[in-house]
């Protein structure tokens, strides 16, 4: 079983920073890619940031320049600093990792964390 785990949301004013943590566990054989997706109320899920192995990085236009996704390979774990965040950027904020398990280590799948909230408001 593998699971991911999140964590750092919250509350925050515009033009604060904050930084989302998720980590993932269980029978791990190879992680493709970890990434962040984000969930408005009435919106689709949709990509924020993904760190890809071998180092490239794919950011939506709307959080270029100001968030930075960054992954620790030996603790399997995936990080998003937000900094300068904006109203719009309230949302749920789900990890998501595609990688492949002990039992079939050349299938990959998607798996998602729980999700945190993220609320930017004054």
């Amino acid at each position: 079983q593998v699971q991911l785990v999140e964590s750092g949301g919250g509350l925050v004013q515009p033009g604060g920073s904050l930084r989302l943590s998720c980590a993932a566990s269980g029978s791990i054989f190879n992680i493709r890619a970890m990434g962040w997706y984000r969930q408005a109320p009435g919106k689709q899920r949709e990509l924020v940031a993904v760190s890809i192995s071998g180092g490239s990085t794919n950011y939506a236009d709307s959080v270029k320049g100001r968030f930075t996704i960054s992954r620790d390979v030996v603790k399997n774990t995936v990080y998003l600093q937000m900094n300068s965040l904006k109203p719009e950027d309230t949302a749920v904020y789900y990890c998501n990792a595609v990688l492949s398990e002990l039992s079939s280590r050349n299938v990959y799948k998607n798996f998602w964390g729980q999700g945190t909230q993220v609320t930017v408001s004054s």
